[in-house]
């Protein structure tokens, strides 16, 4: 039975873990305080979001979190021994643009440096989590392992071009976490591994391209943290290894 035919998550027992505790990350474990009460929520990020947040998340435990640090991710795995069984990952950390960082408008913008960093972040950093994760995932009760990817990410939906570094990344941890499902359906055969496409949502990674989002498919963090959430809970252990939109529907690779 897999984790969509186990029953509500409200009766989970064990732990959940939301990497990248901005915008989406912080609705996500507002959400989930409110579906799974008897899961312990647990943020991972570089800093501790709770400084200064309202009163909802400060039940949350804060694990510091570097991902491009392998020490770090050594140190998050062994925080995780005291929260086992961990039931629920969700990996939202990823990168766009920032100093140095733009999507590239055509090949002449392309620079080794940007696709190194986004590489980094959007591509190595969910499947090195995952690594960090697996020891305390139940080895026979349902869990999910989810992380964010983009529409933009898919090769078959590409019709626009552009974005290189973005897109190929995405595609790249679309590849690595299709095949760590794989390998957990041998070795963990009731967990459920899956991408998700929150759709654009108001966070500073979409903020300089919100002006061309038709209207009503901008989402607030907390309707896209519902959105997913919705996802996830419809999933069966069957379905692990596929790339879903936030609607439910699935995405070509």
């Amino acid at each position: 039975m897999g984790p969509g035919a186990a029953g509500a998550w409200s009766s989970w027992q064990g732990s959940a873990l939301v990497v990248g505790c901005g915008g989406i990350g912080q609705a996500l474990l507002a959400e989930l305080e409110r579906r799974a009460p008897q899961l312990t929520l647990l943020g991972a990020s570089r800093q501790d979001w709770r400084q200064g947040a309202q009163e909802r998340w400060q039940g949350s435990v804060h694990l510091p979190l570097e991902l491009g640090d392998d020490a770090s991710l050594a140190s998050l795995a062994t925080s995780l021994e005291a929260w086992q069984p961990l039931r629920l990952v969700i990996h939202t950390a990823g990168i766009l643009h920032g100093p140095g960082l733009l999507p590239e408008k055509r090949l002449s913008q392309v620079n080794r440096q940007a696709l190194e960093r986004s590489f980094a972040v959007n591509a190595f950093a969910p499947l090195l989590v995952a690594q960090a994760v697996e020891a305390s995932l139940p080895p026979d009760q349902p869990f999910h392992f989810a992380s964010l990817s983009a529409r933009v990410g898919s090769i078959g939906d590409n019709q626009l071009g552009g974005w290189y570094a973005y897109r190929a990344a995405k595609a790249a941890q679309n590849q690595l976490l299709r095949t760590l499902a794989l390998e957990w359906r041998r070795r963990r055969p009731q967990g459920c591994v899956s991408l998700l496409h929150p759709g654009t949502t108001a966070t500073a990674l979409s903020a300089p391209f919100q002006a061309g989002v038709p209207p009503g498919r901008l989402f607030s963090p907390e309707r896209s943290a519902g959105q997913l959430l919705d996802v996830l809970e419809s999933l069966r252990a069957e379905q692990t290894g596929h790339f879903w939109a936030w609607d439910g529907q699935s995405i070509p690779w």
